[in-house]
């Protein structure tokens, strides 16, 4: 029986797949063919419909050069995309558009009407043409160009770090807010759980990074052998050759470690399936490539800041923990996972884009928009540590910026970076208002 990590990375390798769905396709276009040459010459097609056989051999051939040279294009596309995203925004999110749904949509189009029209070329012959054939292949070169358009429209309105800063953004809370709904249906207080008794670990035979946990099916396991299973990584960590990845706590007989390991698939890369912090690292990759000095594009980091802020409401408002402890039907402590505390999150946010940007107003100022944003509205347990960011930020700009004026300019919370200055006291060591240079 193929266990649970198998299927799951079954299942990413087909939504990372080009080829899958278009030969999909090119199945589908060669039994249309079939079924359309089946039916041609019934009664009940219309007599407009009818076509020389040196006609119907021209459109069709027209019809199969057509769509190899539109399956090319794409591909070109394709390669700029690459390109763009290795350059200029961040590789992981390669992974987010090998996904797309309607790239595939397109090279599926293509390589069934190319299929389409080339099997029925063959059964053109000088006292039988495929008249509704020719006709549907004329309907799929429209659909097949209509696609494209979509295709261009999206290609180049999604390409923009912006953009695509949105579309990450808005995935990571998707799975945030799923995660969150999970762990509140299932979990326990702390005070409950035990973790007495004999203890085995199970560890990993290659290694890799922990992609995803079927959590609902480590619970019902434990509850069958009686015991307290325990990762021993969170979902995005590295586990090295032999490391543990499963502690067994209790029980009278361990459950089987392949069953165990079997729950749990381990990867080359991190996903966005069951870590939104993967989301946020792809968020912060965009803003620190936009700071670098081949690029130098602080505007870029702010718009990206825009949507980490939003990211950060949502992850403040979820009420995060270091770890989980989750129940079986009868409340029993079942299962222990790692996770990752505010704190996480808001350094991985902030810190590297502050030390980037140390010496850009604009990441600056923006900067302390964010946290003091983020100060006023989330739960006062997220407070010291945004106090902390402030602390870090107000150090970075002293060391950075030696003129008085610009550090009063730099210290001022800016939503826009630069554009949108926000009234605030001016700080000790700022020159009095009036003063040639305000």
């Amino acid at each position: 029986m193929t266990s649970w990590a198998a299927r799951f990375r079954l299942q990413q390798y087909a939504k990372a797949s080009l080829w899958i769905v278009p030969l999909v396709g090119l199945v589908l276009g060669v039994a249309l063919a079939e079924a359309a040459a089946a039916v041609d010459g019934a009664s009940w097609l219309p007599k407009t419909w009818d076509y020389s056989a040196s006609t119907a051999s021209s459109v069709l051939s027209s019809v199969v050069g057509a769509m190899i040279a539109l399956l090319g294009f794409v591909v070109t596309i394709g390669v700029l995309v690459i390109q763009q995203a290795t350059g200029t925004l961040s590789p992981r999110y390669m992974r987010l558009w090998y996904r797309d749904r309607l790239q595939k949509a397109v090279l599926a189009t293509f390589t069934g009407t190319f299929s389409f029209a080339y099997t029925l070329l063959r059964s053109i012959e000088a006292d039988s043409v495929p008249n509704l054939g020719v006709t549907m292949a004329g309907i799929a070169v429209s659909v097949s160009l209509l696609l494209l358009l979509i295709y261009l429209n999206r290609f180049t309105h999604n390409l923009r770090p912006v953009a695509i800063a949105d579309i990450v953004g808005r995935q990571g809370e998707r799975v945030l807010d799923h995660a969150a709904a999970h762990v509140r249906s299932t979990a326990v207080p702390d005070g409950a759980l035990s973790t007495a008794g004999p203890v085995a670990r199970i560890r990993s035979e290659r290694g890799g990074v922990i992609q995803a946990v079927d959590a609902r099916g480590m619970v019902s396991l434990a509850a069958r052998h009686d015991c307290v299973l325990v990762l021993g990584a969170a979902i995005g960590d590295f586990v090295p050759p032999h490391g543990t990845i499963v502690e067994i706590h209790g029980g009278q007989s361990a459950p089987d470690p392949g069953r165990v390991s079997g729950l749990l698939a381990l990867g080359v890369e991190r996903t966005i399936e069951q870590d939104p912090a993967f989301a946020l690292r792809i968020l912060v990759d965009i803003a620190i490539r936009a700071l670098s000095p081949a690029v130098n594009d602080p505007t870029t980091a702010v718009q990206v800041l825009n949507h980490i802020e939003t990211f950060l409401h949502a992850v403040g408002g979820v009420g995060l923990r270091s770890h989980y402890v989750l129940a079986d039907d009868r409340g029993r402590p079942r299962l222990v996972l790692p996770g990752r505390p505010w704190e996480n999150y808001l350094e991985l946010a902030v810190a590297e884009i502050r030390d980037y940007g140390a010496t850009s107003l604009q990441v600056c100022r923006r900067l302390r928009a964010l946290l003091e944003g983020l100060l006023a509205t989330l739960p006062d347990e997220c407070g010291p540590s945004l106090h902390a960011e402030l602390g870090l930020l107000d150090t970075t700009i002293e060391r950075e910026f030696g003129d008085a004026r610009r550090r009063a300019c730099a210290r001022t919370p800016d939503s826009q970076g630069i554009g949108g200055r926000q009234a605030q006291a001016a700080p000790p060591d700022a020159p009095p208002p009036g003063e040639p240079g305000l």
